[in-house]
């Protein structure tokens, strides 16, 4: 057989003719894909393993339309490595011993399909790897936010923007973590993407138009990003965000600001009106007992120190009148006055009418006090006495409101001119104590004066002066009769009372001195006993008196005995004549 021109070139030239088959070989039919993150290195293993005799390897790119373009070569024979003059790969290439080309710093145009071709001397291997290459993008975050939204008003609520990312993305919108589905009229969105073509990354955004109702206030509302990444389908989230709703108001209230639960005299009122709108409304109308209209203010209104005309229905309204809201309130008030009052002087005996009325917004509890002591009954005086006397307060009080009390002050003088019962007593030692018993206001001054013989054994001794009286008492032993006079002064009057006091040291016991309550009836019955003994012995005096008279009658000597003892006689009539007087 004749050998053709190309035939012989090929038997002079082997390694020409296997490379330019290898050239004109249809690629493999196996497929190797490698995942390459943006920015780190692709590493590209030869699928092929390396032949015991090959010659060379190099690695190409091929793409659509374009004829393959050789970028790596290593020859096992001289052990070196050539890099093409590829521009977007230019110091970016690494070719290793096995033949694993790494590319460094992945960009989005490496995503191609590289071959990697092995060289033996009767043969050409091929092996082809695609490049994928993925960028997570930025958290995606809502940008330009609405300031508030508005019921019943389709508004642009923000935009929702994912940043450089490959390949593209989608945007979800959640509310309160639930996906937000398009409704017409209602929620409205729209996507945009768009490619940087220096980096080839796209940027996603996706706006909301959103329609809240009030229940939206407080609702969280995010949106998330879905990507394809190197480990398949991921997604990222971005930071809630609330807004506020605006709404209009649909209810009026107005309340009592107080620290207590009631209102007296006095105190200062503020009324506070809301409206449940938002914004709530900042001005309203307050409508006041006793005006005719309304006071415009804002949500507060303040009155002070109000009185009991202040009492009824307050009412406060939106501005256009559309709503409003009332309430009452009761200011409680307590009236008392005391008939009569102040300082008043009355004579003992005298009648004194006292009356304590009350006036009051509630039932209300009242009572006296006298001289700090509270009293049982109130005070009534038809017979005025010296124990009457003192300091009268008529207090009430509301206990069903805190503070609100009422009282007033009567001081009473219980004035008397000086009054005096006198009365003595006879000791075993033959003393005798004579009283002075005084009652007046004011306190009367004591004196005490004396006729006749008799030492005065010590000075005049007081008792306290309570409720207008005292004693005043002396202690004697007259060697004979004597008058005691005690005298008894204050400013209304001068008073002077006398006692006969006989020089017998029969033991007596007048008006018994500082005793009081039950004891003083018994008191009384021993006087009497005693009055009636000492009477008893002056009856029989006087019979053995006469007696003798008679039987002496015929004798001076004897007759002037008897006029001695009926002297005697006499003086002891005068002295129960006295005795008896004092105490009438």
């Amino acid at each position: 057989m004749m050998e053709t021109p190309a035939a012989a070139s090929c038997t002079r030239r082997p390694l020409l003719c296997l490379l330019l088959a290898a050239l004109c070989l249809r690629p493999g039919l196996g497929m190797y894909t490698v995942n390459a993150v943006y920015g780190d290195t692709i590493v590209m293993p030869c699928p092929q393993g390396v032949p015991n005799n090959l010659m060379f390897g190099k690695w190409k790119y091929e793409m659509a339309d374009t004829s393959p373009v050789f970028i790596a070569f290593r020859s096992t024979t001289k052990k070196t490595v050539q890099y093409d003059d590829v521009p977007e790969y230019k110091d970016r290439l690494s070719l290793s011993e096995n033949y694993t080309l790494s590319i460094k710093n992945a960009r989005i145009s490496d995503e191609k399909r590289f071959v990697c071709m092995l060289v033996t001397v009767d043969n050409v291997y091929e092996e082809p790897t695609v490049v994928k290459v993925f960028k997570q993008p930025s958290q995606p975050e809502i940008i330009h936010p609405a300031n508030f939204l508005e019921t019943e008003k389709l508004k642009m609520l923000g935009e929702c923007i994912a940043r450089e990312s490959y390949p593209d993305g989608n945007i979800t919108w959640y509310k309160n973590g639930n996906i937000l589905q398009p409704v017409e009229g209602v929620v409205v969105m729209s996507l945009q993407k768009v490619v940087d073509q220096s980096t080839g990354l796209f940027t996603t955004t996706s706006s909301l138009q959103y329609m809240p109702t009030k229940k939206d206030a407080n609702a969280q509302f995010a949106c998330s990003v879905t990507y394809y990444g190197p480990s398949g389908q991921e997604k990222i989230s971005s930071e809630p965000v609330v807004f506020d709703v605006h709404y209009p108001t649909e209810k009026v209230t107005i309340k009592v600001l107080s620290q207590r639960n009631t209102i007296k005299e006095g105190d200062n009122i503020t009324l506070k009106c809301s409206g449940n709108g938002n914004p709530p409304p900042q001005e309203f109308l307050f409508y006041i007992p006793g005006e005719p209209e309304g006071i415009r203010s804002s949500d507060t209104y303040i009155m002070t120190d109000v009185r009991r005309n202040a009492t009824g229905e307050y009412k406060c309204s939106l501005i256009d009148r559309s709503m409003e809201d009332s309430t009452t309130i009761i200011v409680h008030y307590l009236d008392l006055s005391l008939t009569p009052s102040g300082e008043v002087i009355k004579q003992i005996g005298e009648a004194l009418p006292v009356s304590c009325t009350i006036s009051s917004s509630r039932n209300a509890t009242m009572f006296w006090i006298k001289d700090n002591t509270r009293m049982q009954t109130s005070p009534s005086f038809s017979s005025l006495e010296y124990k009457d006397a003192g300091n009268y307060i008529c207090e009430t009080t509301l206990q069903e409101v805190e503070g609100l009390k009422k009282r007033q002050t009567l001081t009473l003088i219980v004035e008397g001119k000086p009054q005096i019962r006198m009365s003595k007593k006879t000791q075993s030692n033959k003393s005798k104590t004579i009283i002075c018993h005084v009652e007046g206001f004011p306190k009367p001054a004591v004196q005490w004066t004396t006729t006749g013989s008799g030492s005065i054994i010590n000075k005049a001794k007081e008792t306290n002066y309570v409720n207008g009286k005292f004693s005043s008492k002396i202690v004697i032993s007259p060697e004979e009769n004597v008058t005691l006079t005690c005298i008894a002064e204050n400013q209304l009057e001068r008073t002077v009372t006398s006692i006969n006091v006989s020089a017998i040291s029969i033991p007596e016991y007048d008006e018994p001195d500082e005793r009081n309550g039950d004891n003083r009836e018994k008191v009384n019955d021993q006087a009497k006993l005693i009055v009636g003994i000492v009477v008893g012995l002056l009856l029989a005096a006087l019979v053995a008196g006469i007696i003798y008279w008679v039987y002496m009658k015929k004798s001076k000597t004897a007759s002037k005995h008897v006029d001695k003892d009926l002297g005697n006689i006499e003086e002891n009539k005068k002295l129960e004549e006295n005795n008896h007087k004092s105490e009438a």
